[in-house]
């Protein structure tokens, strides 16, 4: 179902999973910089990949999907992230570390939100903003099924999960909220959390994120 492209070579493997709406150059960027092999998985409705089935639009059919690619690690963002919590909890093992980019929802609901809310709050250079926009116009399933859902069911359910996980988490981020970040952090046992004090840090703070992640996934 999803479709994927490799960079680099060697080991280790990187799963690199994109957020909701997310335009090629943007799905790879959480990835730059990693040693070894960076495999970006593209889902339906995104980029080249052709439009999603019906009802395509759940946590735990995204994580089957993330499942198929052999990888020893994993980097998730915002849909990205809560498909891999999902898959942790079904294979606590499946991955040596992972980290989790701007989380959404854990074991609460998030909010329902509309494309064009999407589209109002993304900030960056102008070629940038009307690419996403353009993005989030194949996507109203997307925003139609997935508020309501969670990643688990209780975050008691990732007490298992012992691999290294890394929460990086915004401030004043309104589809990303603190909260949220800070209660996936804590539902890991080796959990740990870096808050960055912007509200699209993606942005703002790219060479900070990307040295973070190069020295969590070196161990």
């Amino acid at each position: 179902m999803v479709i994927t492209s490799s960079y680099g070579s060697g080991s280790p493997v990187t799963l690199v999973a994109h957020g909701l709406g997310a335009t090629p150059g943007e799905a790879r960027v959480p990835a730059s910089g990693l040693a070894g092999t960076r495999v970006v998985v593209t889902l339906p409705s995104h980029g080249t990949a052709p439009d999603a089935p019906p009802g395509y639009w759940d946590y735990g059919r995204i994580a089957a999907d993330l499942a198929t690619v052999e990888a020893d690690q994993a980097v998730g963002v915002s849909l990205g992230a809560a498909a891999l919590v999902r898959l942790l909890r079904e294979r606590p093992d499946h991955f040596r570390r992972v980290a989790l980019l701007l989380p959404a929802v854990l074991d609460q609901p998030r909010p329902a939100f509309t494309l064009q809310q999407l589209a109002e709050l993304t900030v960056g250079p102008p070629a940038y903003v009307e690419e996403r926009r353009q993005a989030l116009t194949r996507l109203e399933a997307a925003a139609v099924q997935l508020p309501g859902q969670t990643a688990v069911d209780d975050a008691a359910q990732l007490a298992d999960v012992e691999v290294p996980v890394l929460v990086i988490a915004a401030t004043n981020d309104p589809l990303h909220p603190e909260d949220v970040a800070k209660a996936t952090a804590a539902a890991f046992p080796n959990g740990e959390l870096w808050l960055v004090g912007s509200p699209s840090p993606m942005i703002t703070h790219r060479t900070e994120i990307r040295h973070r992640l190069v020295e969590f996934f070196a161990g």
